[in-house]
């Protein structure tokens, strides 16, 4: 108890600090309800939009691409260590957070029946090439509606303009086809999508986007500067290039190894 001399001092004092912390609790609690929740990590968001897509890969697709362009807006991510029966193409929007398409996607004829088995980046191999691509324009060829890719591993996958490597549609990418045929359809060595999808689809990913091609090979893991990301990757070493090539295409050329 207060002496009676001190009583209304020490309680107005009370009463004072008691109002202070309440207020300072409010206003706590008023931040944490106007903060904006804190931004998963890439590779978590990224699971969440396709939880049934290999963590690992996811993982790795948003490493390579952070690497490459911290801002970019859209991933095309392929997991070519799945069957080629599987929906295994899966098409994200990293500005709004979004999975914008799942689908089948083909590989090439030299890389193997439903399972993918072998990748290069030699021409005339009919083969698929692994890695990080950044997209270029779209482009009416031979193939329908398609879209220019560039390799941007050395040795990896640079010689996909050389190499005519593009996305494009095709009918033997359908559940039609492997009913049929007991598998996908396979290309020379292009990303080829259900011809249905492909405009949109290529639309979404078209100038300056990215795709990531996976498969478990060691070599490439262990040596892709995009995944190891230890020193600041030159991305327009080649584009002059390229752009060159892209003037010399011939559209109505066979993409693919052409």
């Amino acid at each position: 108890m207060f002496p009676d001399s001190l009583r209304p001092t020490a309680l107005s004092r009370f009463s004072t600090h008691v109002a202070g912390l309440s207020l300072a609790i409010l206003s706590l609690a008023s931040l944490a309800l106007s903060a904006p929740a804190l931004a998963q990590p890439l590779p978590k968001t990224l699971e969440a939009l396709a939880p049934e897509a290999s963590p690992k890969v996811l993982e790795l697709a948003a490493r390579a691409v952070s690497c490459a362009d911290p801002g970019a807006e859209r991933l095309a991510v392929i997991d070519f260590s799945r069957s080629a029966n599987e929906e295994r193409l899966w098409v994200f929007d990293l500005k709004q957070k979004e999975l914008l398409f799942k689908e089948l996607v083909s590989h090439g004829q030299g890389t193997g029946e439903e399972f993918a088995r072998t990748f290069s980046n030699t021409p005339d191999s009919h083969q698929s090439s692994l890695g990080l691509f950044r997209t270029k324009q779209s482009y009416t060829g031979s193939n329908g509606y398609s879209l220019r890719l560039q390799g941007l591993e050395p040795g990896v996958n640079d010689l996909a303009f050389e190499r005519a490597i593009v996305m494009h549609g095709a009918d033997y990418v359908s559940e039609d086809f492997i009913e049929a045929n007991g598998r996908l359809g396979r290309s020379w060595g292009c990303p080829a999508v259900p011809s249905d999808v492909a405009r949109p689809l290529i639309d979404s990913l078209q100038d300056e986007q990215y795709l990531f091609a996976y498969y478990p090979d060691q070599q490439w893991l262990d040596s892709s500067e995009f995944l190891a990301c230890q020193s600041d990757v030159a991305l327009s070493e080649t584009g002059d290039a390229d752009e060159h090539k892209i003037a010399m295409q011939n559209d109505g050329e066979h993409e693919g190894d052409s």
